[in-house]
């Protein structure tokens, strides 16, 4: 039977938005389905919140259309479309009670008295606060108060339900029935949810598509089954769930070199000899003895998890980390083995051997072995070196010669992370400065959407002194 497809309430075209000369949001597209519960998941400052308010109309786009209902609605304002929000901090009225705030939207377009009652009780029966009306919202549970702000934005029947981190101020064990609630009051309803969150367990749980974003762009949209279990990249492997990112080498069509070994996978068309990301999931990894691992490791940490163990085992110098309902003794060796079905292979992030740059020596000193260079109006210099001035030169520095924590304002002084995304080893940073980006390599974890100075140890670069540029004949 031919499954029948929603029709799209919501769509968001090519929108583009800048604050400050910064980009938030870099020509996304999205389109939203009626009665379907839509997540919006990605680190602090990916742009999540800021598409969340385009759509509720408290902010405009730089360009872009917003098209509701087959309509574009740029430019009207909140209170003109047919779509309600639940903040964080519920924004609950504390002289009224229960039932007063869920009535105030209703009392504003004037509804008669008994149809306010009717709708108010019949929504607070729907929340689970049936009896709760006269109940001062001060006296309630962040739960209860939770629920309150719901059915506020439920009662006046808007078509469209923006939920901005509603259950971010609740403690674990609210959050975890709160998601279930959340998602029986949207099938019960049949409104358009759409949810904005940090946190991935909430998407995984209440969603039926994810929207993962990244940097101002959207990285993956799809089920939280495709999400999980097909990321497109390592960054949305890293971000949902726990997964083993490694670095690997395409040997050719369903052959892939990790940790020294080849092993057998299904995947095709990366070329050969292609550096790739490998994704492996704990609960893929299978214990076995040494003699019939595909890898071989000494577990360093046991956890047990109530379902299942966590270990971390050594292979190498890179930490693998394996779910498994067996467990085995700290210091002991074991085998690992995958079955080629979950080892996932894509693309890298930032596919270069090392962070290139060519430039024009503008000062050197033979007798104090220095030159400087210029890159994006900074002056750097590099010291124990000496190339005469004019020289054209290209200087590659490898990952671990970045650095962001040191002493100064930086060779480059305001640099964006991108992404961290942990490899086993270290973490792997993409840093986006004016004109490029870079990658470097950290045994620290940073925080993504910050600007941080850029080091960089020339003690580990090598310098290629490139020839003059041929003058054109007849010039």
């Amino acid at each position: 039977m031919e499954q029948i497809q929603k029709k799209v309430i919501v769509s968001l075209k090519d929108i583009f938005l800048r604050y400050d000369g910064e980009v938030i949001l870099n020509h996304i597209n999205l389109d939203i389905h009626e009665k379907e519960f839509v997540t919006i998941l990605g680190p602090s400052g990916c742009g999540k919140t800021t598409t969340l308010r385009i759509i509720g109309g408290f902010t405009e786009p730089e360009s872009g259309d917003v098209i509701f209902d087959g309509k574009r609605i740029n430019g009207l304002p909140p209170h003109k479309r047919n779509v309600n929000t639940v903040f964080q901090k519920y924004s609950l009225f504390p002289h009224l009670n229960v039932f007063d705030n869920v009535a105030f939207g209703l009392k504003l377009k004037k509804v008669p008295k008994d149809e306010i009652k009717r709708k108010v009780l019949k929504m607070l029966a729907i929340v689970d606060l049936k009896g709760y009306e006269k109940r001062s919202v001060a006296h309630l549970s962040g739960g209860q108060q939770q629920r309150v702000a719901i059915a506020r934005a439920l009662v006046c029947d808007p078509e469209i339900i923006l939920l901005d981190e509603p259950l971010g101020a609740l403690d674990l064990k609210l959050r975890k029935s709160m998601q279930l609630e959340l998602k029986e009051i949207q099938q019960q309803t049949k409104k358009t949810f759409i949810y904005v969150t940090h946190d991935q367990e909430e998407a995984l749980t209440m969603s039926d598509r994810v929207v993962v974003m990244n940097n101002g762009v959207i990285e993956q949209i799809g089920t939280p089954e495709d999400i999980y279990n097909e990321p497109v990249n390592a960054f949305v492997a890293d971000f949902i769930g726990e997964a083993n990112i490694l670095n690997g080498m395409m040997m050719g069509d369903c052959r892939v070199r990790i940790l020294g070994k080849e092993l057998t996978c299904v995947d095709k068309g990366f070329g050969t000899n292609t550096p790739v990301d490998v994704v492996i999931r704990p609960e893929d990894v299978i214990i076995t003895t040494p003699e019939n691992g595909q890898l071989t490791g000494v577990v360093e940490n046991v956890t047990f998890k109530g379902v299942h163990y966590e270990m971390s085992v050594r292979v190498g110098k890179c930490e693998i980390l394996v779910h498994s309902t067996d467990s085995a003794e700290i210091g002991s060796e074991v085998g690992l083995r995958v079955i080629p079905f979950n080892i996932q292979i894509m693309n890298k992030l930032l596919p270069i051997q090392s962070n290139t740059v060519e430039t024009v020596v503008t000062y050197a000193s033979e007798e104090e072995q220095t030159f400087e260079f210029e890159l994006e109006g900074e002056t750097v210099t590099v010291n124990k070196k000496y190339i005469p001035q004019g020289s054209r030169v290209r200087i590659h520095l490898p990952f671990d010669a970045l650095s962001i924590t040191g002493k100064g304002d930086g060779d480059l002084k305001d640099v964006y992370i991108e992404s961290v995304v942990y490899k086993g080893e270290h973490n792997e940073i993409i840093l986006e400065s004016d004109t490029r980006k870079w990658l470097m390599l950290s045994d620290t974890d940073e925080q993504v959407a910050t600007y941080v100075p850029l080091y960089f140890d020339f003690s580990k670069a090598s310098f290629e002194i490139l020839p003059e540029p041929q003058a054109e004949e007849g010039a």
